[in-house]
């Protein structure tokens, strides 16, 4: 996931690719180039809508010595009608080993029609099909697109099982495939990355440090122009030797003669003053502040509500993309479920899969006391439920694993306190090794049932 995320916020794009593994029986996730992303999306598709049709396609290099030509490989995921071959007939033995048998085998059934282990009330007409091919480069003409290949021309490849992948039946109706966009998407597919923005800036930063770094030579290494020194000449070729400055060289001038140094450190500092002022001007481009790149100085800030002023483009840009990644997460997990459901993955029951969500956490530092303070005047006037108050503290970073476990803690042990208004506190008398209780035969042995 964090491979994935790396290339959607610099590419402005990430992809998912689920694929059932029989051997494991689990889920395998692989993140994809997005530059090898292509789906098929209509004229007048609604942009809401992810398309029915993805290929993923690359160049394969030739191999001379294995005597193997340039290839373009192709890997096609289609949603498609059942047709009757496909139905809901027995599945073959080699078939049930190498992908996930779904639905029960019913004679009477309709033979377009599938109950898929997450809606086996609700049968669906629907499948995804998966094709993988190769073609030489010299089959394939200018100008043609993934779509217009020719199929006669084409090399199958085959599954570990010898299933040839051409319309192989995945047995599942949805495309095992989650894009990820780093931008909400406002009519287009495709997001935009965050560095899109500040590319201008960026190219002036390097050229400006170019100029940096010759600058910077001139000065150290200063050019020196003398007058009135006679050079030694070089017997080969006849020419003066160049003069190598050095400390505690010594060069002897005739009258009227002078040392004129080439000062550049004029020029170095402007530059220097160029060079703050390009990653200032990028910086307020991609929205983030100097505080959160870390090139303030905390103790120039006057207050922690002017920090938290100055931190809000930030957190307005990190709100942004969260948004445009919280629906394709939920889907992802969804996905997994169901292909667990399709694999019949032990302890994974058939029906609606259990909702999930992926919770990111805080990206700039929180401050626990406040947080912990705000918790307890909110569970102590009785405007804010114990669960808010753990989800609370689990953000702001506190080692709580599972909230309703917590919860379940937090009610017992104010139970024991009500019916033992005497007992200690959590911890109260007691030592590293567990002894230093000064009268333990005075507390309540209590027994925490279910």
């Amino acid at each position: 996931m964090q491979a994935c995320e790396r290339k959607a916020v610099l590419l402005g794009d990430g992809l998912y690719l689920l694929a059932w593994d029989p051997d494991k029986g689990r889920v395998r996730l692989r993140t994809i180039d997005p530059g090898l992303y292509f789906p098929v999306v209509e004229d007048d598709a609604d942009p809401g809508d992810y398309p029915t049709r993805v290929h993923l396609a690359w160049e394969l290099p030739e191999d001379p010595k294995r005597g193997i030509k340039a290839r373009l490989r192709r890997i096609t995921y289609e949603l498609g009608p059942l047709t009757a071959e496909d139905g809901v007939d027995a599945p073959e033995a080699a078939d049930v080993a190498a992908s996930p048998p779904v639905g029960a085998y019913d004679p009477s059934a309709d033979a377009t029609a599938r109950a898929y282990p997450w809606a086996p009330g609700k049968p669906s007409a629907v499948t995804c099909y998966l094709t993988d091919a190769e073609w030489t480069l010299e089959d394939l003409r200018h100008g043609q697109s993934l779509d217009d290949l020719p199929l006669a021309k084409a090399r199958f490849r085959t599954r570990a099982d010898g299933a040839l992948l051409d319309r192989l039946d995945l047995r599942i109706d949805f495309l095992p495939i989650v894009h990820i966009s780093n931008t909400i998407a406002d009519g287009e597919h495709f997001g935009q990355s965050s560095l899109a923005k500040i590319m201008q800036a960026l190219d002036e930063l390097a050229e400006t440090d170019t100029d940096n770094a010759r600058a910077s030579a001139t000065t150290g290494a200063p050019i020196i122009g003398l007058a009135g020194v006679h050079a030694e000449v070089d017997r080969i070729t006849g020419r003066p030797k160049p003069l190598a400055v050095e400390p505690g060289t010594v060069f002897q001038l005739a009258d009227g003669g002078r040392m004129d140094v080439l000062d550049t450190s004029r020029q170095l500092a402007e530059l220097r003053a160029r060079v703050e002022e390009i990653r200032e001007r990028a910086a307020v481009n991609a929205r983030l502040p100097a505080v959160s790149l870390g090139t303030a100085d905390p103790s120039d800030v006057p207050s922690g509500y002017a920090l938290q002023l100055s931190l809000g483009p930030l957190d307005s840009l990190i709100d942004a993309m969260r948004l445009a990644r919280a629906h394709k997460y939920t889907l992802l997990l969804k996905m997994v479920q169901r292909l667990h459901q399709a694999g019949q993955a032990e302890g994974w029951p058939l029906g609606e899969q259990f909702p999930a969500r992926l919770v990111f956490g805080p990206h700039t530092p929180t401050d626990r006391a406040a947080v912990l303070d705000e918790v307890v005047k909110g569970i102590t006037a009785g405007v804010m439920s114990l669960e808010t108050a753990i989800r609370m503290l689990q953000d702001a970073g506190y080692p709580i694993e599972d909230a309703q476990e917590e919860v379940a803690r937090i009610d017992t042990r104010q139970q024991v306190k009500a019916h033992y208004p005497g007992a200690p506190s959590v911890g109260q008398g007691d030592t590293a090794d567990g002894e230093g209780d000064a009268n333990p035969g005075n507390r309540p042995n209590v027994g925490v049932t279910d």
